[in-house]
C-alpha cells in the first residue's frame, strides 16, 4: 500500500502544482465563465460549446445553428472541443446556465500529461528521483504552456500517449490499442490528429515491412479500419465540406532558430528573445527552454560514454522507424518560406496539387511538437545510462534551470488568465442589452468581422445563445463558401437600407448607419445598435 501511495502521490500532486503555478484556481469553477469572454481564443472555445449546449436542435450533431445562422458551424471550427460536446450534451439541462469547461479541461490535460510522461519513463529510470525529474521535464516544454490560449491544443498528452504505444512492439502492432487514441484525437483537434497519425502510420509501416505473406494483408485491413474510423468521425464533426481556402500556408511556420529563440520578449527567459515576423512567434514557437537545450549535449556525451541496456537498445531501434515521419513533420513545420532570427530566407512556390492539402495545416509551425517530445524523451533515456546518483543529480540540475527559465512564461500565462472572479459582462453591462436581444428574432454584426471587436462579439453572442437567439456570424477556423455568399448578400442589403424588422444589428467601429434605421438606432454602453422594430414600436426599448 505504501509503495502504491509513493507512486500515486506525485501523479496527483504534480498536475495540481502545475495548474496552480499557471492558472487561478477559480478557473476550475464551471459556473465561472466571465473571465473567458474577453476577446481571446479561449472565449471562442467556451462560446462554441455554450451555444451547442443551449441549442435545442443540435442533438449529438456536434454543430450548432445558434452561431453562423442559418448554416450553423461545427464545434471543431469554433475552437471548441467536440469530445466535451459529445460527453456534455446529454447533461446540458443539469448544468449551470453559464457553464464553462475550459479550466477543467486545462487541468485534465496537465494530469494526463503527467500520467503519460510517467508511463514513458517508469521502466527505464534508475531511481525514483531521476524518474520524477524526467517526468517533470516532459511536462515542462514551453510549447505546452504557450498553447493554453487554444485549449484543445493544450492536449500534448495525446502525443505522449502515441509515443507510449509506439515504443512497445506488442501495443504498437495491435490496432485495438490505437483505435481509442485515434478516435479521441479526432474529436479533440485536427492538428493533433496529423501528429498522432504520423506516429501511428510509422507503427503500421514497421509492422507491414516485418510481416510476411497474408499477414501483410491483415496489416492493411487494420489500417483501413483505422482510416475508416477517422473518415466517419471527421464527417460527423464537420471537417468535410466546401470551405474557403486560407491560402497562407508557410506564413505561420517554424523558424530555423526556433529551438533556442524564445521569440516573445514578454516571456523573459534567460536567453534573449528575437522578435519574429507575423504569427511565427506564436504558431511557430518551438523554444525548448535552457534546461532542455543543455540536456541535449549532456545526453550526447552520455550516449558516447555508456552503451544502452538491451531494453533501451530495442526501443531505440523501434524509434528509428519514426525518423521518416519526424522528417516530414519537420519539413511541413518549416514550410516553403523559411525564416531565421526574424529575417526571411529563400522562398519557393507550392506545387498546385499540394496547395489544398497544405492549406489544412496552414499553422504548420505546430507540427514539430512530436519531434521535440521524441528528442527530449531519447535525451532523458540517455542520461538514465549514467549511474543512479549521477543521473538524478544531472536531471535535477537541468530541471532547476528549466524552471527558472520558464518563470517568465508562467508569469505571462498567469497574468493572461488572472481575471476570474469579476462580473460576467463588462462590455454589455447595460441591462437594455438583455432586453434588446430577447426582443430580437436574431442578432448580427455590421459591417465587419467579429475580430474587429472580439470582446464585444463574445459578450453579445453569449447573451444571445443563452436566450437561444441565433447569431448570424461567427469567428471560426474555416468559412464555407455558402456562408461567405450569404454574409456578402446581407451586407449589401444592409448598406442599401433594407433592414430586417426583427433583427438586432450591432454596429462595429466604422460601420455606416443606414438612413432607414430611424428611431431604431440606439447607443448601449457606447456601442451603436439598430434595435428590433417591434421593441421600439411597443416602447420596450430604448
Amino acid at each position: 500500500m505504501t509503495r502504491r501511495w509513493l507512486t500515486a502521490l506525485p501523479l496527483i500532486l504534480l498536475p495540481i502544482a502545475l495548474f496552480l503555478a499557471l492558472f487561478h484556481p477559480a478557473m476550475l469553477d464551471i459556473g465561472n465563465a466571465g473571465w473567458l469572454i474577453r476577446g481571446t481564443d479561449l472565449g471562442e472555445d467556451a462560446l462554441g460549446l455554450h451555444a451547442y449546449l443551449h441549442d435545442p436542435h443540435a442533438g449529438l450533431s456536434l454543430r450548432t445553428t445558434l452561431l453562423n445562422a442559418p448554416e450553423g458551424v461545427p464545434l471543431l471550427f469554433t475552437d471548441s472541443n467536440p469530445l466535451l460536446g459529445l460527453l456534455l450534451k446529454p447533461l446540458a439541462g443539469l448544468l449551470p446556465a453559464d457553464a464553462q469547461f475550459v479550466g477543467p479541461w486545462l487541468f485534465l490535460c496537465l494530469a494526463l500529461q503527467t500520467v503519460f510522461a510517467w508511463l514513458l519513463l517508469r521502466d527505464h529510470a534508475p531511481s525514483r528521483a531521476s524518474l520524477w525529474c524526467g517526468v517533470v521535464l516532459l511536462c515542462a516544454l514551453p510549447t505546452l504552456y504557450n498553447r493554453f490560449g487554444h485549449a484543445n491544443l493544450f492536449a500534448h498528452w495525446l502525443i505522449l500517449w502515441a509515443l507510449w504505444l509506439f515504443i512497445d512492439a506488442r501495443r504498437a502492432s495491435d490496432w485495438r490499442w490505437w483505435a481509442p487514441l485515434i478516435a479521441i484525437t479526432t474529436l479533440v483537434h485536427s492538428y493533433l490528429l496529423v501528429m498522432v497519425g504520423a506516429i501511428w502510420a510509422s507503427a503500421m509501416l514497421e509492422r507491414f515491412v516485418h510481416a510476411r505473406g497474408w499477414a501483410r494483408g491483415t496489416v492493411l485491413a487494420q489500417g483501413v479500419i483505422i482510416l475508416g474510423l477517422v473518415a466517419i468521425l471527421a464527417a460527423w464533426i464537420g471537417a468535410a465540406g466546401d470551405y474557403e481556402m486560407a491560402g497562407d500556408y508557410g506564413t505561420l511556420a517554424m523558424r530555423l532558430d526556433a529551438l533556442f529563440n524564445p521569440s516573445n520578449p514578454d516571456y523573459a527567459t534567460i536567453l534573449p528573445a528575437i522578435a519574429q515576423r507575423g504569427g511565427r512567434g506564436y504558431e511557430g514557437f518551438q523554444y525548448l527552454g535552457l534546461g532542455l537545450l543543455l540536456l541535449l549535449p549532456i545526453a550526447g556525451w552520455a550516449m558516447a560514454k555508456r552503451a544502452p541496456a538491451d531494453a533501451e537498445r530495442a526501443m531505440l531501434r523501434r524509434l528509428l522507424w519514426l525518423v521518416p515521419a519526424l522528417i516530414v513533420l519537420t519539413a511541413l513545420a518549416i514550410g516553403n518560406q523559411p525564416d531565421i532570427a526574424g529575417h526571411a530566407l529563400f522562398r519557393f512556390p507550392l506545387p498546385v496539387l499540394l496547395a489544398p492539402a497544405l492549406d489544412m495545416v496552414r499553422a504548420s509551425g505546430r507540427l514539430f511538437w512530436p519531434v521535440a517530445y521524441t528528442i527530449v524523451f531519447v535525451a532523458i533515456l540517455a542520461v538514465y545510462r549514467l549511474e543512479q546518483r549521477s543521473a538524478a543529480v544531472v536531471l535535477a540540475a537541468l530541471l532547476a534551470i528549466q524552471l527558472v527559465d520558464l518563470a517568465g512564461i508562467v508569469e505571462a500565462v498567469r497574468e493572461t488568465t488572472a481575471e476570474t472572479g469579476g462580473q460576467m459582462y463588462v462590455r454589455t453591462a447595460d441591462p437594455r442589452w438583455q432586453r434588446a436581444i430577447a426582443a430580437a428574432s436574431d442578432v448580427t454584426f455590421m459591417t465587419g468581422e467579429p475580430t474587429d471587436d472580439l470582446a464585444l462579439y463574445q459578450e453579445v453572442a453569449w447573451r444571445a445563445t443563452s436566450l437561444r437567439r441565433p447569431v448570424r456570424l461567427v469567428y471560426s477556423a474555416r468559412r464555407s463558401r455558402e456562408t461567405a455568399a450569404r454574409m456578402g448578400a446581407e451586407r449589401q442589403r444592409f448598406l442599401a437600407g433594407a433592414l430586417e424588422p426583427g433583427r438586432l444589428y450591432v454596429l462595429l467601429p466604422g460601420s455606416p448607419v443606414p438612413a432607414t434605421a430611424g428611431h431604431r438606432l440606439a447607443v448601449l454602453n457606447g456601442t451603436r445598435v439598430i434595435l428590433p422594430a417591434a421593441a421600439v414600436r411597443n416602447g420596450d426599448l430604448p
